[in-house]
């Protein structure tokens, strides 16, 4: 038995599908992940040809035995403008990476797909910006990170101690004061020998702010915290993923060279 689906989702990934079609992975909240082959897609003149990764798609869809089969799509958003500088791209291509991490086929999340439209959004103005918007690249996708690993059930436990369970209120200005990540358990105040990063309180605060929807900015318009913490907590992040997803992120690495460079 076959039905006609339709659904609207953003394609996280475009491979090749035979001679002539394409292999279309798409983010949904309708179906979580879906795969679903595009006939005639690499042909130049087809009318589904438009089937490109970071596009935001209405797609109507043949489902039966097998791999379900593209009828029909329109372009809702094609976000080209990341595409423009190296480290947009290499954050967009991450974000895709971590919700092909934590979503699985006809298991959607609430949510996810409109958080990381949002995101891209983002990104997409600061590589159409002439001038250089790297730290505010990298600020991005750390809170694009916070956001989706939430979603999917992998937050950061950034509220209580792991170890005792007092609240996490980092004292701003006391450098004394110290809080460890320790990877299998969350974060716990204090120094620990099998810490994998020890953060101050003005890292740990900072990465308590990102659970917000906005950027934490300063009083004077500028985003708060320098490139050197900023590449801190993505290493955090990076950390926190391999060890609970058993994932390594690659564009990531792309992303670090460019903002390093």
């Amino acid at each position: 038995m076959t039905s006609e689906i339709n659904i609207q989702g953003l394609a996280l990934k475009v491979g090749p599908l035979g001679e002539h079609d394409r292999l279309l992975t798409v983010l949904s909240d309708q179906e979580g992940l879906t795969r679903l082959a595009v006939p005639g897609a690499r042909r130049p003149k087809s009318s589904l040809a438009a089937a490109t990764s970071l596009t935001y798609l209405d797609l109507f869809f043949i489902s039966g035995k097998g791999l379900a089969r593209v009828k029909h799509l329109k372009v809702l958003h094609t976000f080209n403008g990341v595409g423009q500088k190296l480290e947009t791209l290499a954050a967009a291509q991450a974000l895709s990476e971590i919700c092909l991490s934590i979503v699985t086929v006809n298991d959607p999340i609430p949510g996810l797909l409109g958080t990381v439209l949002m995101h891209l959004e983002r990104l997409e103005t600061y590589g159409k910006n002439k001038e250089s918007e790297q730290l505010l690249t990298l600020a991005s996708v750390v809170q694009a990170f916070i956001h989706a690993l939430a979603l999917g059930g992998y937050a950061l436990p950034l509220q209580n101690c792991c170890r005792t369970g007092e609240l996490l209120n980092p004292p701003l200005g006391n450098w004394e004061w110290a809080c460890s990540l320790i990877p299998l358990e969350g974060f716990a105040i204090g120094t620990y020998e099998n810490a994998a990063f020890v953060l101050n309180p003005s890292e740990l605060a900072l990465l308590q702010r990102l659970v917000r929807v906005e950027l934490p900015i300063g009083k004077n318009g500028n985003l708060m915290g320098p490139k050197d913490v900023w590449l801190r907590l993505l290493s955090v992040i990076e950390c926190w993923i391999e060890i609970h997803l058993s994932k390594k992120i690659q564009a990531l690495a792309m992303l670090r060279e460019t903002v390093v460079s």
